[in-house]
């Protein structure tokens, strides 16, 4: 399947010096207690947030199809674990990797890594990796460090993250009063697309050599930043 090349409509490559600098800041739901009760409405607009971006969708949409027959995946980031319960009842083979603990609801049968993916011992055993707003939390260093275990033991990377563009921070802040954000996500959100990319720099930060890989990115009208990269055979 060929998918080389860059879909950015917001800014091709040439321009990334007149771009958005990527910044990046912490978050404030990161430091919150579990339970509370900022966190959990917090957790609330960010279910909300994605339902609206249509990124559990494109991920049912995306990855299903470029699975081969028995392989497993692997969601980093994978938090309270709806994304993957929802690959799971498509039958996908996918397991959990967050440093919170395994989720009430989480599959019985599908283990749970409750770990740093950045000391992560066992790719090896995962052919695939997803991610869902989790790649933007890393530094420059930490994304290549990332990519090197990517390159030794992956086949399939399908990521969505937030597109870097103050457009698109003005128009979370337009509409964010209308689902009722409380000031952790209207924060975390302004941050969180600060530390989002453009253009190829996702593929290029985690070494992803169109000598190698194939990928794609392209950038939703509300602000999604999608990869999807597939190691040449």
């Amino acid at each position: 399947m060929k998918l080389l090349g860059t879909l950015d409509t917001l800014a091709p490559p040439g321009n990334l010096r007149l771009a958005m600098l990527r910044q990046l800041q912490p978050e404030i739901l990161d430091s919150l207690p579990p339970h509370h009760p900022d966190a959990i409405h917090s957790r609330r607009d960010l279910r909300l947030i994605n339902r609206i971006m249509g990124n559990s969708r494109w991920f049912l949409r995306t990855l299903p199809p470029l699975l081969l027959p028995g392989e497993n995946s692997l969601e980093l980031g994978a938090g309270s674990g709806e994304l993957s319960q929802a690959l799971h009842t498509r039958g996908v083979a996918i397991d959990g990797l967050d440093q919170v603990s395994r989720p009430t609801l989480w599959p019985g049968s599908r283990p749970w890594h409750q770990t740093d993916l950045l000391g992560f011992s066992n790719y090896a055993d995962y052919p695939a990796i997803i991610g869902n707003l989790i790649f933007h939390h890393f530094s420059t260093a930490e994304l290549a460090a990332l990519g090197q275990q990517f390159r030794a033991h992956t086949r399939l990377i399908v990521a969505s993250e937030p597109a870097r563009h103050t457009r698109f921070q003005k128009l979370f802040a337009a509409f964010a009063p209308l689902f009722r954000a409380n000031h952790v996500t209207l924060h975390d959100a302004h941050v969180s697309i600060a530390a989002g990319f453009r253009a190829d720099e996702l593929p290029r930060y985690l070494g992803l050599e169109p000598s190698h890989w194939d990928w794609r990115v392209t950038t939703s009208l509300l602000g999604a930043y999608r990869l999807v990269a597939l190691r040449r055979t």
